[in-house]
């Protein structure tokens, strides 16, 4: 079974890349964020003709959160309780026995901005949810845009950003919470010393000098974490694509045997 997460930034803007993208790389199970768009605008035709079913979680302009799959997904809960008003942000389905939640965490844009603060409380949210509404005893991915660096390897300049948003101590502590609740990093689990961004600036040529960012997450529970073959990243999905437009992040594809 092949399971990815993708930060689309604007489906709208993004479908056509998207289509190529899923035409091409088949996988079974997609979680999608920052759809920009409400559950009326969402492409259900488009998306059906390929083969593909959704549930989703959208909001005008901004946000949104979906899980597409090739075998119609069960949809188990949108949105994370009493988080409301920072947005669509978390969806939850069931697909093949697999729970997936997708997530599209909080930017915080910087340590003295409010939001900051709301980024944190969010985080503290999930992992009450996590605790209150799941099982890590079953097997679980937690993916998405989590808008942390876990780690030094994580970034293209710990040195330079530590401290600076994505890199503070708060949000890693944060992030370290829900992976203690029964949760495994798997592309740091499977490569414990590789360096794979998933994010880069469209700016000032960050993805030509791979100066990027790993913020783009599967997470897994431990029974399934055993049955994953492989974790990439599809750095190719950054690329322009004739005249189609790519998003600022690469999709994260795990195979996983079920």
């Amino acid at each position: 079974m092949k399971i990815a997460t993708w930060n689309v930034n604007g489906l709208r803007a993004r479908l056509g890349y998207l289509l190529a993208w899923l035409g091409d790389r088949r996988p079974d199970v997609v979680g999608l964020q920052e759809l920009k768009l409400t559950e009326e605008q969402f492409p259900n035709a488009e998306l059906e003709a390929i083969g593909y079913r959704a549930v989703l979680l959208g909001q005008k302009a901004w946000n949104g959160v979906a899980v597409l799959a090739r075998e119609r997904p069960e949809l188990i809960r949108a949105g994370l309780p009493g988080q409301e008003e920072l947005g669509a942000r978390l969806i939850t389905a069931r697909v093949a026995g697999v729970e997936l939640t997708t997530v599209y965490c909080p930017n915080g844009k910087h340590i003295g901005h409010e939001d900051f603060g709301r980024k944190l409380a969010w985080f503290d949210a999930l992992a009450v949810h996590l605790e209150q509404h799941h099982d890590p005893s079953r097997p679980m991915i937690l993916c998405g845009d989590f808008n942390v660096c876990p780690g030094s390897l994580d970034t293209w300049n710990e040195d330079e950003l530590h401290g600076s948003i994505f890199h503070t101590d708060e949000e890693r502590e944060r992030l370290t919470r829900v992976l203690g609740w029964g949760l495994a990093d798997v592309y740091r689990e499977l490569h414990p010393e590789g360096r794979s961004f998933s994010w880069w600036d469209y700016r000032a040529g960050a993805f030509h000098r791979n100066h990027g960012l790993r913020i783009d997450l599967v997470l897994a529970s431990r029974p399934l974490l055993a049955r994953v073959r492989s974790v990439e990243t599809d750095r190719d999905a950054r690329k322009k694509r004739g005249e189609l437009q790519p998003s600022d992040h690469a999709p994260v594809v795990i195979e996983v045997d079920i």
